[in-house]
């Protein structure tokens, strides 16, 4: 038996808290995705030159010169070839394109999405 005026269920203000918060999340996801997906397209360009490099025959340039095109190609903007390091160390080439992107979500609230696992050396294709 119940009392009489007992309720059961959310109440409405309830109900507004949950759905502005499922809402915050779906659009964090709908803004955010787009960098994600740019990220592994960058992280497929750099792991293919850096399995391509020939340490005989190329050069850093050509490294350099094999990212430009290929980020071009594939129409990657948030990340500049200019940005990604390519240098030598202890006799070994590495390409740095760690970087991060920052995606405008509410008013003055902004979004830092940090891709730090895109460090390979050349002539291998697995991160360091």
């Amino acid at each position: 038996m119940t009392l009489q005026g007992s309720q059961r269920g959310m109440s409405l203000p309830g109900l507004l808290v949950i759905a502005m918060m499922v809402g915050f999340f779906v659009t964090a996801a709908i803004r955010i995705a787009p960098k994600y997906i740019e990220y592994l397209t960058v992280k497929e360009v750099v792991e293919r030159v850096a399995s391509e490099f020939n340490r005989d025959e190329d050069t850093i340039s050509d490294v350099r010169r094999k990212l430009a095109t290929t980020l071009n190609t594939n129409q990657v903007y948030d990340i500049d070839y200019k940005d990604i390091e390519v240098y030598r160390e202890d006799g070994r080439t590495w390409i740095d394109a760690r970087y991060e992107a920052r995606v405008p979500m509410i008013w003055r609230i902004d979004a830092v999405v940090k891709f730090d696992d895109l460090l390979f050396e050349a002539g291998r294709a697995e991160p360091q």
